[in-house]
């Protein structure tokens, strides 16, 4: 699934934090690695960015290439991942404040909004020996649109090759449903009717997969998609969210920026963002 991963750093300790995160999964996959830098003006400050990355990859044993991008960030980050035939595109969720814009809300949701593969953000935190290495509860978000499900295979393929708990999640979001002046006078039978829609949807997504030697778990639950994924992934110790940029209802979120967005913004574990092409 991951043969060629793209990293991309900034000097920033979170696109350090990143660039573990990518190398380590490079290790698991036998994966071919590409590093890039966007500097304009400094190229020697560019270089070392990278031969710090460089330096990682040899204590980890992945072979690297890496190159200095010119131009605007995010288009140059997606061109080069589809010129290389990335199939992943690593990037930190936050960058050098002062140096250019932070990166979440510019520089990564650019590069989400325009990337035809998935993209791996990773938030900021301490990086050890064990950074990036194991993953023992992976969770899915589905609403039963046909992007979200396309996150399943993402979600079940690094869960089989790390031995992780499969979580599969649907947010019954009644207020998004029935709208918010309508939302406190609903009837048990409207809400059932939208957890079994919920329930579908996981149904739907996990026999799309190959679940044979996976655990899974399911959960539909009720509140405003974006905190019902936050307090799961607090309550289930999960390791990484696998989720799509955009979907049919308030689950995978309308756009980036909504749901997606919010979950970028919130919760402090790794998201992998199935985008649209």
């Amino acid at each position: 699934m991951f043969d060629r991963l793209l990293i991309a750093v900034d000097g920033s300790d979170c696109a350090r934090r990143a660039a573990k995160y990518g190398l380590e999964l490079a290790v698991r996959y036998d994966a071919d690695a590409d590093v890039v830098a966007v500097y304009g003006g400094d190229a020697a400050a560019g270089e070392a960015i990278l031969e710090e990355i460089v330096t990682m990859a040899d204590d980890a044993g992945v072979p690297v290439e890496t190159d200095l991008l010119s131009g605007k960030p995010a288009k140059s980050i997606v061109d080069r991942a589809t010129d290389r035939g990335a199939d992943l595109v690593v990037v930190g969720r936050r960058g050098r404040s002062g140096v250019r814009e932070r990166l979440l809300g510019s520089i990564t949701e650019r590069v989400l909004r325009r990337s035809g593969p998935p993209v791996l953000t990773v938030p900021e935190g301490d990086i050890d020996d064990d950074t990036g290495t194991t993953y023992e509860n992976v969770l899915v978000t589905t609403d039963g649109s046909d992007l979200a499900a396309d996150a399943g295979p993402y979600a079940a393929e690094v869960a089989g090759r790390f031995e992780a708990v499969l979580h599969v999640l649907n947010a019954v979001d009644v207020q998004a449903e029935a709208g918010v002046f309508d939302a406190g006078g609903v009837d048990r039978e409207y809400v059932e009717r939208l957890e079994s829609r919920g329930e579908k949807a996981i149904d739907d997504l996990l026999a799309a997969l190959d679940t044979t030697d996976l655990d899974v778990r399911e959960a539909v639950i009720r509140g405003h998609a974006p905190d019902v994924i936050a307090d799961y992934v607090d309550d289930n110790g999960v390791d990484l969210v696998v989720m799509s940029s955009e979907g049919q209802s308030n689950l995978a979120g309308q756009q980036l920026g909504t749901v997606a967005g919010r979950v970028l913004r919130t919760v402090d574990r790794p998201v992998l963002v199935v985008t649209e092409d």
